[in-house]
């Protein structure tokens, strides 16, 4: 993949944008790349057994898994070099050792930019202390997380996590990435987007912030700085307890975080529904000032009631990963507010995925 083919995808995503957004009264939008390889922070790779060897595999898209077209690898230029430099080095170990490589069927990597790296190796077969042992040798060899997981057994050896450090105004935020968890998977990219969301908020440094979707505090630690106080809400059991584990690490004190989903929020703030859990948190929403709403939506966009309840915010931040939901979504949003920003942020390249977000305000 050259700087060339490169720098044409991205311009062939710009235009797409162009096309999407013609009808939405855009300003100029602000584009941010991404590396041209060594840029995902996450990959998976099935386990191909052929005789005595073993082998990193991808298959035809589409086409089920057979020898006819398996494409065997030990390296992967798109992964991060954390990743590419430990991809032969593992496969190596697990071809000697009997007990790692039985039945192994699938290796997944999570690494970050501050170098901690986690590997979840998955088997057809039950986990017994044997492997535990021998499990535990090859963490200590390649200097590496390692977590085993098979049918209903998860065994985790040290963590189930990594340790991110992203940059963001010149300040160093920790963030704790679940092994299965919702993480940007180019944190380079993922920097720029909270660097562009943070200069939105300096732009608006007035009231308190409503975030909805928070996952684990992604945007959450570095917008905290630019409001008053911040209240952000989570479904997830999982992202919800990487969050709180992110806000008292940063030792960030206007946080509160609530367990709810969008539409439950929306029920909540409108009065239509009670939530204990709120209570249980001690949040009374009357204490806020909310001036602006962030969102970091799912692929499927936001539904009516939660977009008619942003309609009632000064200043929306919206960022998005998939620009047809978010074109969609602008159309009710658009009656009551205009573009004062927009941006796109190459978070997948060589992909027809778009990561974009638009900052809104009132008219």
């Amino acid at each position: 993949m050259t700087t060339a083919a490169y720098e044409q995808q991205l311009s062939d995503k710009q235009l797409y944008l162009d096309k999407l957004f013609a009808d939405c009264a855009f300003p100029p939008v602000q584009v941010f790349n991404s590396p041209a390889s060594h840029y995902r922070m996450r990959a998976e790779f099935r386990i191909w057994h052929d005789g005595d060897e073993c082998s990193y595999a991808m298959f035809t898209p589409g086409e089920k898994a057979s020898a006819s077209n398996v494409h065997k690898l030990r390296h992967f230029s798109i992964a991060h070099e954390n990743i590419n430099s430990l991809m032969p080095k593992l496969l190596d170990c697990i071809q000697t050792n009997e007990l790692l490589k039985a039945r192994l069927f699938q290796v997944e990597f999570l690494t970050t930019l501050a170098g901690d790296t986690l590997v979840t190796l998955i088997y057809h077969k039950k986990l017994d202390d044997n492997w535990v042992q021998a499990a535990r040798m090859l963490a200590e060899v390649l200097g590496v997380q390692i977590l085993g997981r098979s049918r209903g057994q998860k065994v985790v050896l040290e963590r189930d996590y990594v340790i991110e450090r992203l940059t963001v105004d010149n300040k160093v935020l920790q963030y704790k990435q679940l092994e299965g968890g919702f993480t940007q998977p180019n944190a380079i990219v993922c920097q720029y987007m909270l660097s562009w969301a943070t200069s939105v908020a300096q732009a608006i440094n007035t009231g308190d912030l409503l975030e909805l979707y928070c996952g684990n505090g992604n945007f959450t630690l570095p917008l905290s700085r630019h409001f008053r106080r911040v209240l952000a809400t989570e479904v997830s059991k999982t992202s919800v307890q990487a969050a709180r584990w992110n806000i008292k690490t940063n030792q960030i004190n206007n946080i509160a975080l609530a367990r709810l989903s969008a539409e439950e929020f929306t029920e909540a703030y409108t009065g239509v529904r009670n939530f204990q859990r709120l209570v249980n948190e001690q949040i009374c929403l009357s204490d806020y000032q909310f001036s602006t709403v962030f969102v970091d939506p799912p692929r499927a966009g936001i539904d009516q009631a939660t977009l008619e309840l942003l309609q009632k915010f000064d200043n929306i931040i919206y960022v998005s990963c998939n620009p047809v939901t978010l074109h969609e979504n602008l159309q009710i949003l658009l009656t009551t507010h205009e573009v004062k920003r927009a941006a796109m942020f190459d978070q997948f390249p060589f992909t027809p995925h778009i990561e974009s977000g638009v900052w809104l305000q009132k008219r």
